[in-house]
């Protein structure tokens, strides 16, 4: 076939055929382009950041310490679902409190927000030896085996885990259902 001339070529080949000159135009534009993406190459590679390094930055960025609204004299600290407490929430809280012979003074309220992102050991920090948690609250305390209106122990916190003050407060059955899990936590005979 290499030898062959374009007549005889025209009966094997039946369809039409195109032959285009080179633009030698083209090839010189080409070559004009690759040479200055050659010259456009950076000489050096940009830094490498290496994952230790940056992990390490995060750590020595620690977040603030929690901060607990009251006293927190005797350590027992109220974990809340309500962003803010009604006065007449906080009264029944504060009622329950005196009853079993302690006051607001002795206590330290912590609102779900205020625990949103936190870890559990910035929780364990505050050394806290009675949990009173009320309500959903977004922190990885939820994950205790702790059973609504039951007292759970770990190491040396007692935890109470309860429907939230504002239902609490709603609802009568809750309310005694709520003292009298306080009576059995904090040793009350009546």
């Amino acid at each position: 076939m290499e030898n062959m001339s374009i007549q005889e070529l025209q009966h094997i080949i039946t369809e039409e055929l195109f032959f285009f000159e080179k633009d030698p135009q083209s090839e010189q534009v080409k070559e004009e382009t690759l040479v200055s993406l050659e010259s456009e190459k950076p000489k050096t590679l940009p830094k490498t950041v290496h994952i230790e390094e940056s992990l390490s930055r995060k750590d020595e960025i620690k977040p603030e310490p929690l901060t607990v609204r009251g006293n927190f004299e005797k350590g027992i600290l109220v974990l809340h679902e309500e962003k803010v407490l009604k006065p007449e929430v906080l009264e029944m809280l504060g009622n329950m409190i005196n009853a079993v012979g302690h006051s607001m003074n002795e206590m330290g309220l912590l609102s779900s927000d205020e625990l949103e992102g936190r870890t559990l050991s910035e929780l364990y920090d505050l050394n806290a030896h009675i949990v009173l948690k009320f309500g959903r609250v977004k922190h990885p305390i939820n994950a205790l085996p702790a059973s609504d209106y039951h007292i759970h122990t770990e190491d040396e916190t007692e935890y109470l885990f309860a429907d939230s003050l504002s239902t609490i407060s709603e609802d009568r059955a809750l309310k005694g259902k709520l003292w009298n899990t306080l009576k059995i936590l904090f040793n009350i005979a009546k």
